[in-house]
């Protein structure tokens, strides 16, 4: 493997729950409806894509501006500090310091670099992408190529991290083999994870000789 690309939300940030919170108190404010299914189908959408899908909802505004709104509140969250992973800064230097890292995420860029700058992880990484930044969100693989492309290395040689039905099947739709971290609140779906190259409790089980 050449290269390591690494999800962010739900397997580095512990910000599902964070965004389940302020998404559905969004929701419920302005009108629209919260459903059972939710918020596993908002997992992985990019920006765009999640903010439309609130409007279907309900929500009575337009989703430009339902976007910019959610994405302040979770800033405001994130300045009162970041939920990283238990173990999240240890592994991504730990692989850092022999493989090549990138980062393929569905958060917005202006929260990526918010968390990566927090966490102090910003030059552990070679190349970061946001789905804002590419044509469609997961489980469409294009951010996953577009940090292949970024790397400049074939997507066959990396290994990609992830936690979400969503990610697993945009990681190895974009032909990478998958490590899947499972989020103790937000397990993946069995037929997602049986596309999974291996599958690990935690990050700390997360080693340059696990990628070999």
């Amino acid at each position: 493997m050449k290269a390591c690309v690494f999800d962010l939300d739900g397997v580095l940030v512990d910000s599902e729950p964070v965004w389940e919170e302020v998404r559905r108190a969004f929701v419920a404010d302005h009108g629209g409806v919260w459903q059972d299914d939710t918020q596993s189908r908002l997992m992985g959408m990019s920006t765009g894509e999640w903010a439309a899908y609130l409007h279907e909802l309900g929500v009575d505004l337009p989703p430009a501006e339902i976007a910019r709104r959610v994405i302040e509140q979770m800033a405001a969250r994130y300045r009162d500090g970041v939920p990283l992973m238990p173990g999240a800064t240890e592994a991504v230097r730990r692989l850092a310091a022999s493989v090549t890292l990138g980062l393929a995420s569905s958060s917005p860029r202006a929260l990526i670099d918010v968390v990566l700058d927090a966490s102090g992880l910003t030059s552990c990484f070679t190349a970061t992408v946001s789905t804002e930044e590419v044509a469609r969100g997961k489980p469409a693989p294009d951010g996953y190529l577009e940090a292949a492309r970024r790397l400049g290395v074939d997507p066959a040689d990396c290994v990609a991290v992830e936690d979400s039905s969503n990610g697993l099947r945009s990681a190895d739709a974009a032909g990478m083999r998958v490590i899947a971290v499972p989020h103790p609140r937000y397990p993946p779906a069995p037929d997602a994870l049986a596309l999974a190259w291996r599958v690990v409790d935690d990050l700390g089980s997360l080693t340059p000789g696990l990628l070999a």
